[in-house]
This record gives structure tokens, C-alpha cells and sequence, in this order.
């Protein structure tokens, strides 16, 4: 579809369907499962019903929680759960019924939605304005409960996606002498044998399922407006409700210094927004202030880059053959080999891993497959955006390569490669520490002490 057409698509959906409204959200235990359920329109023509079933451990008792509370945490799943279907056709007007918003609160909503739908808008080729792309409304909602003070445990909440990065957290945050819960969204091959291959038993974790309306799938089908929305945005608020739910005062995400970087250079354009430090810091800024001022939430790797935390990872070799972070394979469970993620993931443990070795986690020497020249160059920032992935930085591509050049100079890929770095400055970068970050000292103390030996 070219460019007119779809602003044309764009003008005549916001036409023809000028309201979305979050019309109610509903729950209910059964057993040790609290079942979640919203309902959102898109005018008077279709209706949504998202779900979020959360499983809590067998030896968990049933918190006791004031309803008020858990309305206010089950109310803003659903303000971040709503993004996925107001983008089926961006109505200009959107109506909140459960409760009301401040207008401090619905700038906050529209700064999320606006940049956490940045990649959206861009492979729509649609230009917006935050000022009129949306505008919410809630004036005869009820007021929101007021902001509780639970007491709370000294457990630590690990979100497992089943790559790199939640493994090395989970393996690290062992040592740090309190109870750790893993914590899984739609459970699959990866982040079972992640929490498995960590020590852990899977019946003292924490699983949840998220449920997309088939009717936002039929409505894809039929050409309504798609793309990419903030996974780790909704993944932040639905962490809020799991930690109440477990009393645990730590939640601790696996995002690290390198998803600040744009991916459409020039611009702020980030498919990984809501990884990144500026959503860290708006959302534990939000949430202080209308949901919890007890809950710590923080990304334990943010001091470090993508390459420290491949460092790491390189010595958890009992998680090297089960770890998975392929977009594409992810319902196989397998590395498909021919993604960006594939291909970034490849290059930045070539530094660390053997040639070998690594051909036997990814079932073939990406980089001797010509094929993945286009997204090497992506990768490199040889060309005007980054794969829209979860990738790290242009340089820490740089540095792998450089340092790969000589065991991994017999693949195609690497054939006069020209790199303007050093494999020393590899060493260097290794060493770097990243001070803008929310961690309490003592995950500050841990991380640093267990990172000494990278780059030796």
C-alpha cells in the first residue's frame, strides 16, 4: 500500500469510527487464578474482550487485597491493554468509563501511546501530532480509588522472556540472598527451561496468560490498521498487579543501556520505547504517584550494554542450548537463522563463544549465509534505520565483528568487511558502567561485583 493510501486509510477509519471506548473491566478467583476481563468498543460496530488469566504458585496463599485496590491495578491493565485495539483504526476520541483520569494523568496516557506506537506510525507512513493524534475523555467516570500502602515482602519479581538477558538476571540475582520469583507471560519452550536450567521449580513460579480478541485478528485480516505497540509498557503495569498479588516489593526487568538508542536514525523513534530508561523513569514516576509508593520497579541490567550482558552469558553454559529469543521461532521454539534477531544475537557472542559452539546453538554459521548481508549492513547503521527488533547499538556490532574477524573470517559475511574499530576497544567497552539507572545499592553492589571479570 503506498504512502497516500494508507494516510487515505488512516483519514477515512478516523471518519468512520471517531470513538474507542474502554467501557468496563471485570475479575474473579477461581481456585488460585484470577481471571481478568475488559471490554472495549470501537464505535458501535465492533466489540473487544481481552483477558489476562494469572496463576498464582500452589504454595501462594489468595492475598487479601481491598477492592478498591485491586481495581485501581486491574484498571490501568486495561488503559495499557487498550493501545493494541485503539490502533485498529486511531479514533480521534477516546472514552474512559471506569474511572477518572487527571489531565497531569492523560498527558502521561498520550505521551505512551504516542511514542510507543512511534514504529506504528512510521511503517504506516502516517504523520501525526501528539497534540490532536488523540483525545481522552472521562468526565462522567467515577473517581480512582486513592493510591494504598501494603505491606509488603522482601521477594523479587523476575520477568522471564526466555533470552539472554532475564537468564543472566535470574542467574546473578541468586546471590543476592532474597526470594525470587520467576514470572512468565504466555509460557513457552525458552522460558520454561530458562527457569528450569536456573534451579528453579516450576510450581513455585509465577505464570500469567494474555489473550488477543479474535475480533482485532479478523479486523487485521480485513485491513484495518497494524503494527508493532509497547509489549514492555503493558508487561511494566501487568508486573504492578503480579507483585501485589505475591507481595513482592521488587520487580526487576532485564532492559539494559542499549535499548535507548533510536531505531530511525534522526529521530526518536524506538522500537524499543518502552525498554528504555525515559519510559523506565515516566512509568516509576506514574505509578509512585496513583498506584504504589512501595513497589521498587527497575531494570537490574540497565547500567550495562548488550555486549557486557553477552559476556556474562557466554560462562551460563547450562543455558545455552535453551535459550531463545527469535520472534519468528518463538512458537517452534527454535532459532529460525534468517531474522535480525538472529543474526544480532549471533554476532554479539561471536566475541565470546566458539565458532563451533555457536553453529550448534543456532543450527548453522550465520554469518556464511550472503543472504543476511542486508540486515548485517541494518545492523551496522549502514542504512537509514536499525531492524525494527530488539537489537542493541550500531557499535557494540561494530566491536563483535571487529573482534570476530579472525576465528570467523572463512564465513561470507566477514569476506573485506571494513570496520573502523579496534578488537581492544572491545576490552574497553566491557569495562563501561552506565550511572543512570534506578537500582537500590545493594542489586548495585551485586551487579557490579559480578561483572569484574568481563573483558580480563
Amino acid at each position: 500500500m503506498s504512502r497516500k493510501d494508507r494516510r487515505q486509510s488512516y483519514k477515512e477509519l478516523r471518519e468512520k469510527y471517531p470513538e474507542f471506548c474502554y467501557h468496563s473491566f471485570k475479575y474473579q478467583w477461581i481456585n488460585k487464578k484470577l481471571e481478568i476481563e475488559f471490554e472495549f468498543h470501537l464505535g458501535d460496530s465492533y466489540q473487544f474482550y481481552p483477558k489476562h488469566s494469572i496463576q498464582l504458585p500452589a504454595s501462594m496463599p489468595i492475598p487479601s487485597i481491598p477492592k478498591d485496590e485491586l481495581d485501581l491495578l486491574v484498571f490501568h491493565l486495561g488503559m495499557v491493554e487498550l493501545v493494541s485495539y485503539w490502533k485498529a483504526a486511531c479514533a480521534p476520541r477516546v472514552i474512559i468509563k471506569p474511572f477518572q483520569l487527571s489531565e497531569k494523568q492523560i498527558t502521561w496516557w498520550k505521551k505512551l501511546y504516542f511514542e510507543g506506537l512511534g514504529e506504528f506510525f512510521y511503517l504506516n507512513m502516517l504523520e501525526v501530532a501528539i497534540e490532536d493524534f488523540m483525545h481522552i475523555h472521562c468526565e462522567d467516570a467515577p473517581l480512582l480509588p486513592s493510591s494504598p500502602t501494603p505491606i509488603l515482602n522482601e521477594q523479587v519479581l523476575v520477568p522471564i522472556g526466555g533470552g539472554k538477558d532475564s537468564v543472566v538476571s535470574l542467574e546473578l540475582l541468586k546471590d543476592l540472598k532474597k526470594p525470587l520469583i520467576p514470572f512468565v507471560v504466555n509460557p513457552r519452550g525458552a522460558t520454561i527451561e530458562s527457569i528450569e536450567n536456573a534451579g528453579f521449580k516450576l510450581e513455585d513460579a509465577l505464570f500469567t496468560k494474555r489473550s488477543i480478541h479474535p475480533q482485532l485478528l479478523a479486523l487485521n485480516a480485513e485491513g484495518f490498521l497494524n503494527g508493532h505497540t509497547p509489549f514492555s509498557a503493558m508487561l511494566a503495569f501487568l508486573s504492578l498487579l503480579v507483585a501485589r498479588l505475591s507481595n513482592s516489593r521488587y520487580i526487576t526487568l532485564s532492559n539494559e543501556s542499549s535499548a535507548n538508542e533510536s531505531t530511525v536514525s534522526g529521530t526518536n523513534i524506538n522500537h524499543q520505547y518502552s525498554k528504555s530508561y525515559e519510559f523506565e523513569e515516566d512509568f516509576r514516576n506514574y505509578y509512585q504517584q496513583y498506584l504504589s509508593k512501595d513497589i521498587e520497579y527497575f531494570s537490574f541490567l540497565r547500567p550495562l550494554s548488550e555486549l557486557q550482558i553477552a559476556c556474562v552469558f557466554s560462562g551460563l553454559k547450562k543455558h545455552h542450548l535453551s535459550f531463545k529469543s527469535c520472534n519468528v521461532g518463538s512458537k517452534e521454539n527454535i532459532w529460525c537463522g534468517y531474522c535480525p534477531k538472529c543474526l544480532f544475537t549471533y554476532v554479539l557472542l561471536s566475541p565470546f563463544i566458539p565458532q563451533k559452539e555457536l553453529h550448534q546453538i543456532f543450527g548453522k554459521a550465520l554469518l556464511n549465509d550472503d543472504s543476511l548481508k542486508p540486515i548485517l549492513n541494518e545492523l551496522r547503521g549502514k542504512t537509514d534505520t536499525k531492524p525494527f527488533e530488539c537489537v542493541g547499538t550500531v557499535e557494540e556490532v561494530e566491536l563483535s565483528l571487529a573482534h570476530a574477524l579472525k576465528e570467523y573470517q572463512s564465513e561470507s559475511l566477514m569476506n573485506d568487511l571494513s570496520i573502523n574499530t579496534q578488537p581492544e576497544n572491545l576490552k574497553k567497552a566491557l569495562k563501561e558502567w552506565n550511572a543512570i539507572h534506578f537500582l537500590p545499592k545493594e542489586f548495585e553492589t551485586l551487579l557490579q561485583e559480578k561483572i569484574k571479570s568481563c573483558g580480563n
